[in-house]
């Protein structure tokens, strides 16, 4: 346990050398944050933020549209909450809501859907020209573990908070989700803005390594080097033969 500890402690210290360098040189980073329910993505940003520059650091969890934004194109509220020079932002769940959880709950029609699909490679592109730095992550939990930390939400009145309506079906639609995460990585992963997949069933494990990923991904060299790469176990990225060779859950 002092073990790791001791490991996010020192991270945490590489992210904030990581962030002097990038407000000096006017990066724009962008991190988005994706996966099922319970997956430990609050867990995980909490931890990379905690000791980074408020002034620098946005994280953004925009809550369901409006009825004027569901009539905007699909990509404007997301548009300004975009990095300026010396930001970093991390969104907790982003546009891919649409490729997701409006998929498989019917919020999205299929040509909305379809149309998203075709516009977000066009839409990620542009900004990386722009020069917007996007680490994009997938973060994976097995459906038991899902269950468990559902329950714990259910019994845990420190954890009312996180409790959702949409919980109540993530293990009844487990299925439907795998389908539309499969859709989403074969036609999102890029080049430019590539899918990186987190196995997140032992928390602690999967945080460290999410970090240790950021830092090896967006560090400058004098940063990078010096932190070891994620168990590959962990942390890898996406490729068709992830979808049947098990390192994906079904």
């Amino acid at each position: 346990m002092a073990e790791q500890d001791d490991d996010v402690e020192a991270l945490q210290a590489a992210l904030v050398r990581f962030q002097q360098h990038a407000i000096a040189a006017g990066e724009r980073d962008l991190v988005i944050f994706e996966g099922r329910d319970t997956a430990g993505k609050d867990g995980a940003i909490k931890r990379i933020v905690e000791h980074l520059s408020i002034r620098a650091t946005r994280v953004v969890a925009l809550p369901k549209p409006t009825e004027r934004e569901r009539s905007q194109w699909y990509f404007q509220r997301y548009v300004e909450h975009l990095p300026a020079e010396g930001e970093l932002v991390i969104l907790n769940r982003s546009w891919y809501n649409r490729a997701g959880v409006e998929r498989v709950m019917g919020f999205a029609t299929p040509d909305e859907q379809e149309r998203f699909l075709r516009d977000v490679p066009v839409f990620e592109r542009m900004l990386v020209n722009s020069g917007v730095q996007i680490v994009k992550l997938w973060l994976d939990i097995s459906r038991e573990e899902q269950a468990a930390r559902l329950e714990a939400r259910r019994t845990d009145p420190l954890k009312a908070l996180k409790i959702s309506p949409l919980d109540a079906v993530a293990q009844e639609k487990w299925s439907d989700y795998s389908a539309a995460r499969d859709e989403m990585l074969r036609r999102t992963h890029l080049p430019e803005a590539p899918w990186t997949i987190v196995r997140t069933d032992r928390k602690k494990v999967a945080r460290a390594s999410i970090m240790r990923h950021l830092l090896r991904v967006l560090a400058p060299p004098a940063i990078a080097d010096r932190i070891e790469p994620p168990d590959p176990e962990v942390v890898f990225e996406f490729s068709t033969a992830a979808l049947a060779d098990g390192r994906l859950e079904p």
